[in-house]
């Protein structure tokens, strides 16, 4: 049987109409301190059934009434939504447990206040004044972990730049596979900060490794409508000549096109292994992948994939990949395109275009 504890009643003197310093301040705004208190749950053990019976305990005070709640378990219940009465209780023990609700008990287990002739009352109910007396501790937590939350997400969008840096140069790179199982959790700003500076010194050791390819500017947006540069006379003929018929071997194309082999750590010895690294050069290049398999159907993978590669080492000759690489696989240009000639013409102009 639990007995009646005086010391935790509500007493004042200045009657239902005096409002208590503790909510007086905007800071310590009721629903400021509610939302505060939402957002650092976790760490009170708080699930969120629990803060909607909070929430529906907060809208029975009124202003300048007090911060004691009056209203009976089945009101509390009925504007939660319904719930059971055992789970009201259950809920209302957690909050005095963590300290946030003051349970003052009447002999009767009623809710209500009493006053004296000079002006002195005492509330018998639910006291929220421990939850407004935290506020700053309940604000600055909110605030804290909002930070934090910040600083992961800012955090894990460096890593995942890091680890496609790492997939560009390495698709079976042991450590992006690795570090992308990791990030399916939710690390601290700790754990992220340590794969960040592994991520990093990853992506320093691989590009050591590998031979640093000509600065190429590559459009972001494949709905550029700007169209490419590269309009001369002579490549007009040499596009046109269609007397070649000439195979392309795989070492000729990836001796050519040493920017588009720069990208790839290993050798690319067969029209397999070219077609894979086109595929993965395509989309850095402002060239959708649906587009690259279109085009693969239309003229062929091994022409489809030249095409990406020859493009590369063309650079700046050309301003929008995705226009041009429409143009002479599905576009007016697809009869025109001769790997071949373009090929033989780069080889002997070191990638200049007359």
């Amino acid at each position: 049987m639990q007995s009646m504890a005086f010391t935790k009643l509500s007493i004042g003197t200045g009657g239902p109409g005096s409002v208590s310093k503790t909510t007086s301040e905007p800071e310590n705004d009721i629903w400021t301190i509610f939302r505060a208190l939402r957002d650092a749950r976790k760490q009170f053990g708080l699930r969120p059934a629990h803060l909607q019976t909070l929430q529906a305990m907060l809208s029975f005070l009124r202003p300048g009434q007090g911060d004691t709640v009056f209203a009976s378990n089945q009101s509390i219940c009925q504007r939660v939504g319904g719930i059971d009465e055992r789970t009201l209780r259950r809920h209302i023990n957690r909050f005095v447990e963590t300290g946030l609700i003051e349970r003052n008990d009447s002999s009767n287990r009623k809710r209500y206040r009493v006053r004296s002739s000079d002006g002195e009352c005492i509330s018998y109910g639910l006291s929220l004044t421990p939850l407004l007396l935290r506020a700053s501790e309940l604000i600055s937590l909110a605030k804290k972990i909002e930070e934090a939350r910040r600083d992961q997400i800012f955090l894990r969008k460096q890593i995942l730049t890091g680890l496609a840096h790492l997939d560009l140069v390495d698709p079976d790179n042991t450590f992006a596979i690795a570090t992308r199982k990791a990030l399916r959790r939710k690390l601290s700003v700790t754990e992220y900060r340590a794969v960040l500076d592994q991520t990093k010194a990853q992506c320093s050791s691989q590009s050591k490794t590998m031979k640093a390819p000509k600065t190429t500017k590559v459009p972001v947006n494949d709905g550029q409508t700007v169209r490419h540069l590269s309009k001369s006379v002579k490549e007009q003929k040499d596009l046109k000549d269609q007397g070649s018929e000439n195979k392309i071997a795989p070492s000729q194309l990836t001796a050519v096109c040493d920017q588009a082999t720069s990208f790839s750590n290993r050798e690319l010895r067969n029209w397999i292994e070219i077609e894979c690294h086109a595929h993965t050069l395509a989309p850095m290049m402002g060239i959708h992948k649906e587009t690259f398999n279109k085009a693969k159907t239309a003229v062929g993978s091994i022409k489809a994939s030249c095409a990406i590669f020859i493009m590369l080492q063309l650079g700046n000759s050309i301003r929008d990949f995705s226009a041009y690489f429409h143009s002479i696989t599905l576009g007016n240009r697809r009869d025109q395109f001769d790997p071949a000639i373009l090929l033989r013409r780069l080889s002997k102009t070191d990638g200049a275009i007359a």
